[in-house]
């Protein structure tokens, strides 16, 4: 596979991504929107481990690392469905992109992993700061519950952050595509429960374009763009591959006022302004050196 068609690839379905979660729940509930999706995700993943004889590792340190993974994917996504009612589809990108910053934090907490330089103590700051600017009209987000959204969205980036670190802490080896399948092995029986805590039955008709974002969350959204990330981590420098999260966000944005109608109001694009250049000063030597020409 190319390189640089993979990387496209990630860049659109991490862009896409948002816009179809809040399609996937109207009309069905969010609840049952996730939980099919985790479910066609599965049995994408299983397929394609039977294909290429890919086995599921089942020793201490694989499963304890399905396990961190599939606590934090379930209160993450469980998290982002809920809150992705209230808000533009956009800022679920946009808030998402605090991953890295959060992430370092804990990382430094966790496994002491380096001490926060003045950069990066300035990229979180910028990162607060856009926070702040967007909770400033809760009309702008999206409605009268988007105060409520935004919390929700932010307890799920936590999350999805320490459940990174958790695994990475683990330090488990197995092949990504099991780790993928392992994590949804633990995931699903969580989701299940939510849904049959909310309303429990399957909806008697499914929006066309519901069903149509649920089924591309759950083979691209779930397992293509895990894939692809893996690939191009694999084969690009980390500089060039955080480039991604500076780009989706925009994207996300702009998909979200074109295709579904969201007005973006200045506040929003402030807000995203002051994440994206917080999250570029944090990880500025990192980007410098991806952005740097090369010595002939």
């Amino acid at each position: 596979m190319s390189v640089p068609a993979a990387y496209l690839g990630i860049i659109l379905i991490w862009a896409t991504t948002p816009l179809a979660i809040k399609w996937s729940a109207q009309g069905t509930g969010f609840a049952f929107a996730v939980a099919a999706r985790m479910v066609i995700g599965f049995a994408v993943a299983a397929t394609v481990l039977a294909v290429w004889r890919i086995g599921l590792p089942l020793h201490r340190r694989a499963r304890t690392s399905y396990l961190a993974g599939g606590l934090g994917m379930f209160g993450a996504m469980t998290l982002t469905y809920w809150g992705a009612q209230y808000i533009h589809s956009g800022l679920v990108s946009v808030l998402f992109g605090l991953t890295p910053l959060i992430t370092g934090l804990l990382a430094l907490l966790w496994l002491e992993e380096e001490a926060l330089t003045r950069a990066k103590i300035a990229g979180m700051l910028l990162g607060l700061s856009g926070l702040a600017v967007i909770f400033g009209d809760s009309h702008e987000m999206g409605g009268a519950h988007a105060l409520a959204g935004v919390l929700a969205l932010l307890a799920a980036v936590t999350l999805y952050s320490a459940s990174l670190v958790w695994v990475k802490r683990i330090g488990d080896d197995s092949p990504p595509l099991a780790t993928t399948a392992g994590t949804l092995v633990v995931a699903l029986p969580l989701f299940a429960l939510v849904w049959l805590g909310t309303d429990g039955h399957v909806p008697n008709a499914v929006p066309p374009r519901a069903g149509a974002a649920i089924v591309y969350l759950g083979v691209f959204g779930s397992v293509v763009g895990f894939a692809l990330y893996y690939y191009v981590i694999k084969h690009m420098e980390t500089g060039k591959v955080a480039l991604i999260t500076l780009v989706t966000p925009v994207l996300a944005l702009l998909l979200g006022s074109a295709l579904n109608g969201e007005h973006v109001g200045v506040r929003v694009w402030l807000g995203a302004a002051c994440i994206g250049t917080g999250l570029a000063v944090h990880q500025w030597q990192t980007l410098a050196g991806a952005l740097a020409p090369r010595a002939k």
